[in-house]
Formats: C-alpha cells, sequence, structure tokens
C-alpha cells in the first residue's frame, strides 16, 4: 500500500456484447455534440463528440446500467481505500453485540458484508452525470492536462468530486490512453473495463489520440452527498447505517 498510485481498473464491468449496442446506438442517436470542459468547447484541449445521456429520458435504463457496474466498482475501490470515505467523514455503525455506536476503521471497513457497504457508500457518495463520448481515430483526444476538481461560478457540483470514472467502450486501436501525468502511468483501453481514480490535481490526466480507430467511453464522476443530506439529522450526521 506504501506504493499505492490510488488508479483501479476492473475489468468486465459491462459485457462486451452490451458495448457494442451502446457504440450503435451512440452512432444511430444524433444527439451527439461537440464534447466541452470546464470552460467551454475548445478542440484544441478537446476533440470528442459527446452525449450527456443524464440529460436525455430515454437513455435513462443505461444511466442506471452505468451507474450500477459504478456502485461495483467503488465498493471494491472502498475496500481497498477506506480512507477514501473515513478521512472526509467521521463514520460510526452499531456494534453488533452491544448495540453501541463504533469508530469504523480500514480494517472494519473492508470486512463488511456487501449490503452493509453499499449502505455506507450509497450514504457518502452520489453519482454525477454520465457523458458517453466518441474520440476519431487519429483525430479525437483529450490532450490537455487536466483534472476533474475545480471551481466553476454557475456550478458548485464540481467541488464535490471525489472520484473520476471511465468505462471503455471499444479497444482494437493503438494508443489512446488514460494517461496520469504524476504517477507516470498509461492506463490503456479495455472493452469493458472501468477505471476509478481520485478526481483531484494529484491525478492529473489526459487522454491520448486513439490511432487507427474510434474511442468510445462513458466517463463521470463520484461526488459527496450535498451536507443538508449528510448533516441532516445531527444526532445521527455521522453514522453509517
Amino acid at each position: 500500500m506504501d506504493n499505492a498510485d490510488f488508479i483501479e481498473t476492473y475489468d468486465g464491468a459491462l459485457d462486451a456484447q452490451t458495448c457494442r449496442d451502446l457504440i450503435a446506438r451512440f452512432n444511430a442517436s444524433g444527439q451527439a455534440v461537440r464534447g466541452a470542459t470546464g470552460g467551454g468547447v475548445d478542440t484544441r484541449l478537446k476533440d470528442s463528440w459527446d452525449i450527456c445521456i443524464s440529460d436525455h429520458r430515454e437513455w435513462q435504463e443505461v444511466e442506471n446500467h452505468f451507474n450500477t457496474a459504478m456502485l461495483r466498482g467503488v465498493m471494491a475501490y472502498v475496500r481497498k481505500y477506506a480512507y477514501a470515505v473515513l478521512a472526509p467523514m467521521t463514520l460510526r455503525m452499531p456494534d453488533p453485540k452491544t448495540g453501541e455506536l463504533v469508530l469504523l476503521d480500514p480494517a472494519a471497513v473492508a470486512a463488511l458484508p456487501d449490503h452493509l457497504l453499499q449502505g455506507l457508500v450509497t450514504k457518502c457518495f452520489r453519482p454525477g452525470a454520465i457523458n458517453l463520448q466518441k474520440y476519431h481515430a487519429d483525430q479525437g483526444g483529450y490532450p490537455y492536462w487536466h483534472c476533474e476538481l475545480y471551481p466553476k461560478a454557475d456550478n458548485g457540483e464540481t467541488l464535490h468530486r471525489v472520484l473520476l470514472w471511465s468505462v471503455y467502450l471499444n479497444d482494437g486501436f493503438a494508443e489512446g490512453e488514460t494517461e496520469f501525468h504524476y504517477q507516470n502511468r498509461k492506463i490503456v483501453p479495455r472493452t469493458g473495463s472501468l477505471l476509478i481514480a481520485p478526481a483531484g490535481f494529484t491525478h492529473t490526466h489526459r487522454g491520448n489520440m486513439p490511432k487507427g480507430g474510434d474511442k468510445y467511453i462513458a466517463t463521470s464522476w463520484v461526488l459527496f452527498q450535498r451536507a443538508e443530506r449528510l448533516y441532516a439529522n445531527a444526532a445521527t450526521s455521522s453514522t453509517a447505517r
């Protein structure tokens, strides 16, 4: 753990047929628009075609499918990196023998049964809007080194981001990696695999140009629950149930 870079990939988050179907639906939809960064559309920084499926009711089933896959990945991530949830918040759970509230530590989080861990994760975190993105072969990419946590005048949500995630919908092209600057690491796309990493500047990254084939991904964030929900009941605000 001393050498952990906090970048994790999980193969098989989506099956290959589902990925192929999503690519076909993307291309047939006619809904793709030029991909934007936090500062707007600038193809010198990001050259992609995007659909924010969270803005389209007809994509809700797909959005739910992605969020289910994301939740499985985040649960595995939190089992390994418990301080992703323990460091920002003081969390307690009832002792099964005494009923007394006890502080959680990493060993306790790692040992939680799935249903309790899922409850902890969904109490503390929430899903972000999901973008499907297409990067054209030998042209598209996101060459600007960036992170996912930043202030935005008309949207405080960007400061709630904890983790980034991407699902690679295809491979079969050269390059096109997600490259992390400080970790000196390139994540090679594999169909159906899920990438999770921290959202802050420590994990500054870019999306390299795919060579010889188009690249398709789904991407979003894991955000803290808003404070008014986390602390709605002061008596139980630090208790994970």
